[in-house]
Order: structure tokens, then sequence, then C-alpha cells
């Protein structure tokens, strides 16, 4: 019998997190030696060495079951889990997230973003209060279903068609959901289409941007298309399987996607304040090197960019749910649901409108440095040219022909030796006076600030 058979469950679980760890400290180490070596081709040397500890990696997760994973990634800190999370294959992915616990489950999709371009078909039915999710694969898997929801991630033309035939129903392409016209994005069509057309948030490390998203309400169905996978949809879809009651039909999931978004954004501007909140400390300290000023103005860059794109996104999600309660589209119950989002995205309005005002507090002040960096700078070599300039003033009259018509009959390295002597006397008295008139300068400004005060 094997060492392995002998262990209990809970000893192999040990066994395999403690392998998951191990592995992610030997990547950290290998490539933290390889970054340090000089070497020809380094960086592609490095993006080797990064893919073969990944696929380690990869296939060791590849032989867990599920809920093994799940336990892991509760285990690990939350650098390692991120890492470990994005080397889980995406079909994998939501039987993991359904284990997991709601912040694990949260920090996960809000941090991480596969960005998946194929087409996808999923439709949700109600089963015993909760969602049922159905990969729709062509027109025969949608017989005999009574769905709430279906979700359309980049279809194609053709996919388009059979779909909206189907259900009677015209969709658009995700391509062209651009139109800024509050008339064109709103609208209701003659047999009772509810159209929204609005902007998702996604927030990831390289970058941030707004997600086209396209909603028909038809026949008590949420239609959704849109050209890739959101963490805010992602999410939905989680938590409408895993708690009975959370949605009664498509309007339900319509609002409730709204409101993941709110929380989506919430999360990120509270990543905004961390990062500013660092970029302030560095900002209030004296010395502050141009490079590291240039680090701090793409920091805040990134941070106005994504500021500027939750808000018009919070105003995008504002003016949807007021076409809603206008429209009188929804129930009671939902009536008050949006109005509980609003009074949420309410708040977020204001935060943004308070970090506007810090980012280009930060902004001034880190200019500002690198200004006086440049002042210092010019500062010195005023300074410099200063002392020198009575140098090269005898250094002109010891070229002329006159000098040596005076120094006639004395030997020319003595008048030479002498010569120089004299321009380092010079010098060198220049710069004591400069000194002496820049300690005047200080000290005069200290006694009028004490006699202010």
């Amino acid at each position: 019998m094997s060492d392995e058979s002998k262990l209990t469950d809970a000893e192999m679980l040990q066994q395999r997190l403690a392998e998951v760890r191990s592995l992610l400290a030997r990547q950290k180490l290998v490539e933290d030696l390889v970054h340090r070596q000089d070497m020809p081709r380094q960086d592609l040397v490095e993006e080797l060495v990064h893919k073969q500890r990944l696929n380690e990696l990869r296939h060791k997760l590849e032989r867990m079951l599920p809920a093994d994973i799940a336990h892991i990634l509760e285990a690990l800190p939350s650098d390692e889990r991120l890492q470990a999370w994005n080397e889980v294959k995406e079909e994998r992915g939501e039987r993991i997230l359904e284990i997991l616990s709601d912040e694990v489950r949260q920090e996960l999709i809000g941090d991480s973003h596969h960005r998946n371009e194929k087409t996808t078909i999923n439709a949700f039915e109600l089963r015993n209060g909760r969602l049922s999710q159905i990969v729709v694969e062509g027109p025969r898997d949608l017989k005999n279903l009574k769905p709430i929801w279906v979700d359309l991630v980049a279809p194609t033309v053709d996919i388009r068609n059979w779909v909206g035939s189907f259900f009677d129903v015209q969709l658009p392409d995700p391509g062209s959901l651009t139109d800024l016209e509050a008339s064109a994005r709103f609208y209701v069509e003659d047999n009772g289409e509810i159209h929204l057309h609005s902007d998702f948030l996604l927030d990831m490390q390289t970058e941030s941007r707004n997600v086209a998203v396209a909603f028909i309400l038809h026949k008590d169905i949420l239609f959704s298309v849109r050209s890739e996978e959101l963490p805010s949809f992602r999410l939905q879809r989680l938590r409408a399987r895993t708690q009975p009651g959370y949605v009664t039909d498509g309007t339900d999931v319509l609002l409730d996607l709204y409101a993941a978004d709110g929380e989506y954004s919430a999360d990120a501007l509270e990543d905004v304040y961390a990062d500013l909140e660092v970029a302030g400390k560095k900002v209030l300290n004296p010395h502050l090197p141009d490079d590291e000023a240039a680090l701090i103005l793409a920091e805040i860059a990134r941070g106005e960019d994504l500021n500027g794109r939750i808000r018009r996104n919070v105003l995008d999600n504002r003016r949807a749910l007021s076409f809603l309660m206008r429209g009188k589209f929804l129930t009671v119950d939902q009536q008050e649901d949006a109005r509980q989002i609003l009074r949420d995205i309410e708040s977020l309005d204001g935060h943004t409108s308070f970090l506007f005002g810090k980012i280009n507090f930060l902004m001034d002040a880190t200019v500002g440095f690198i200004n006086i960096n440049q002042n210092q700078r010019v500062s010195k070599l005023t300074t410099i040219s200063v002392i020198f300039m009575p140098i090269n003033i005898l250094a002109g009259i010891g070229g002329m022909s006159e000098f040596s018509m005076m120094t006639q009959g004395v030997p020319w390295p003595v008048a030479y030796g002498i010569f120089t002597v004299g321009m380092m006397a010079v010098g060198w008295t220049t710069y004591i006076t400069l000194r002496h008139l820049e300690r005047r300068a200080i000290q005069k400004r200290s006694e009028e600030r004490r006699l202010s005060k």
C-alpha cells in the first residue's frame, strides 16, 4: 500500500496544500534569481521560467477535486490565492466558486479576469427558488426550457438570429453598443420589448474600461448581450444559484445586476483610496526623487482614469434605473429595491467627487516637487557659473599677449603657476562670499517668521 493511501483525507489535503505553497515559493525564488542575473535575452529566459512553473502548478491543480482546490484557495494568502486561481481551468471555475466563502469568492471575481471573448450562451431557469444554469449549444437545447434569463457573450450573427427567432426578439450586435443618446439607449418597442444599453465596469491590474451591455425584457425574460465576461455577471449568477429566493423573474435579475455593478464599483473605489493613500505618503516625503515622482504621477493618473470611469458608470446606472421607475415597469417591491440601489449610487457619486479633489491635490503636489528639484538643479548650475565667472575672466586675460609682455623675464612655469594659484584664490573667495550671503538670507527669513508669530 502506498504512503498516500495510508493518509487520512485531512492529511492528504494538508499535503496538497503544502505542495502548492512549495511550488509558489519556488516559482518566486527562481524568478527572483533569474531576474538578478545579467544574461543575453533575459526577458525570454524569464518568460520561459515563468511558464514552466505555472505549468507545474496547473497540472497539479488539474488532478485535484474542486472541493480540494477550494480548500487550498481559502488557506492561501491573497496574492498566492489569485496566482493559483488564475491557473484553474475556466470550465471548473464556476463549481469551485460555489464552494468558496462569500468573502473569498468576491475577492477572486473582483481581482481576476479571464478575457473570454468566445461565444457562450447560458439560459437560467428557476428551480426550487434558485437559478439553474443550462449551457445552450444549439436550437434544440432551447426546447422545453422556460428561462427567466438568457445570457449571450460575444454571439455571432447566426447565433443572434436563431436565438432571437426562437424567442421572437431582436438581439443587437454587442460591437455596436456605443450610441450615447439616451433616446437610443433606453426605449420601449411597439411589441412591449424594453431595451436598455448600459456600461458595466471592468477593473483589471493592467487597465480599466467600461463594457457595453444590451438588456432586453421581453415576455418576462431578460436577455443580456455583451462582448466579454464581466465580474458583476459572474457574481450575480453565483448568488442566484446558491441563495434560494434571490430572484423571482427577469426584472429581479436586471435590478440585481445593476446592484452587483454598484458593489463592484464601490470595491474599485476602495482600491483607488488605498492606492492614493500610499501615493500621498510618498508625496509628503520632503525628498522626492524625479524617478519616484514619475511613478507616483503614473499611479495618480491611473486612479483618475478609474475614478472617471466609475463616475460615468454610476451615472449610466442611475439613468437606467430612473427609466425603469418612470416607465412603471417595476412592482412595488422592485420599486423599493431600485430606490435603494439609487441611494447607494448617490453615495458613490459623492465619493468620486471627493477623490477627484484628492487626485488634483496629489497631482499638483507631485508636479510641485518636480519643479522644486529642477529649481535646485538650476540653482546649483547658477552657483557654479558665478564661481567660475571671475576665473574665466582671468583665464581670458592669461591667454592675451599682454600677459606675456607683463611677465617678460619671468620663467613661464613660475608665471603660470602664480596665475593658477591666483585664479583658485579668486574662485574660493567667490564661493565663500556666496555661502555667507546665503546664510544671511536664511537667517533673515527665519527672523521674519519668528517676529510674525
